[in-house]
């Protein structure tokens, strides 16, 4: 913790020049005059050790350092204004830059709309969207909202809420069926060509649950190693294996009949679907707002 009390100083006066295109334009915003701002910025510049602006006598722009230190200060200022919001208990409109990481599935099946409607009642919301299968460093890569579908939750530093749950299913296309036999039982996969999940601590073991709670578990032959769900659908469509998948993955193929389910003797495994974020971050109202809608339109827990 930085013991500078002038830490802040200027830092406001700052982005308002740089937001407003100008000294001239930022002293109608605030009300100082452009001597006061002028100066202001050379101190902040001083105690830096840099020089944030370019000036002349026609318009400002920013240096490298001046750019990268803008970032940090309006987004700064904007979690500010939000979090005094919530202390006085008043009602912020979301505005600023929404980082977001999503498993593809889901993204493309679910939050797709969800983010439209987001968008048209949070315009000033800009969204930065990661569609990836990869389980990302929320905190090291800046992310200020993850969504996680998972049977099991690594514990972590991160606040989680829980959005959602899908049903999990073993599947098949009936052509590989037909030409390669049908498994009855977790352990006849031990002689089927089988897609793993590559993200997985395990990922060739798969487990099955009996409907009187006993559990078989089956060391299948990975043919194909993959890290995307969307990818194994694709294989599996072309008839090259059988898989383990979401729900959110393959609805419109289970209701048209391309896939089949296997082991309906078995329970079905259940996908929970948490939207993960910084403990240590206020939760600004952006973030909010989008876990509010989602908990609202994605399929009931």
């Amino acid at each position: 913790m930085s013991n500078d009390l002038n830490l802040f100083d200027g830092m406001v006066l700052f982005t308002q020049v740089v937001n407003n295109g100008g000294f001239s334009a930022a002293s109608l915003v605030n009300g100082h005059s452009t001597s006061y701002i002028s100066k202001e910025i050379n101190k902040l510049e001083t105690r830096l050790g840099v020089r944030l602006l370019h000036r002349t006598t026609r318009k400002i722009s920013l240096t490298p350092e001046g750019e990268a230190f803008f970032k940090t200060c309006d987004q700064m200022i904007i979690d500010a204004e939000q979090a005094l919001a919530v202390m006085n208990q008043v009602n912020v409109e979301p505005r600023g830059v929404l980082k977001i990481s999503c498993p593809i599935g889901l993204g493309v099946s679910y939050l797709t709309p969800i983010l439209s409607k987001y968008m048209e009642l949070y315009p000033q919301v800009k969204l930065d969207l990661d569609f990836d299968d990869r389980h990302v460093d929320v905190v090291q890569e800046g992310y200020d909202l993850a969504i996680r579908a998972t049977s099991k939750l690594v514990d972590s530093s991160l606040v989680c809420k829980k959005l959602s749950s899908f049903k999990a299913h073993t599947i098949a296309s009936s052509d590989y069926l037909k030409k390669h036999g049908t498994p009855k039982v977790p352990a006849d996969l031990s002689t089927h060509q089988c897609l793993s999940y590559g993200n997985l601590k395990h990922p060739t073991k798969w487990v099955y649950e009996t409907f009187d709670g006993k559990f078989e578990s089956v060391e299948v032959p990975a043919t194909v190693m993959c890290n995307s769900g969307s990818v194994k659908v694709q294989l599996v469509l072309q008839n090259k294996g059988i898989c383990r998948l979401p729900e959110f993955y393959i609805e419109q193929e289970l209701k048209s009949g391309q896939l089949i389910i296997l082991f309906k003797d078995y329970k079905e495994t259940v996908i929970d679907l948490y939207a993960l974020y910084p403990s240590r971050k206020h939760l600004s109202a952006k973030v909010r707002k989008l876990i509010d809608l989602m908990a609202e339109h994605l399929p009931p827990v």
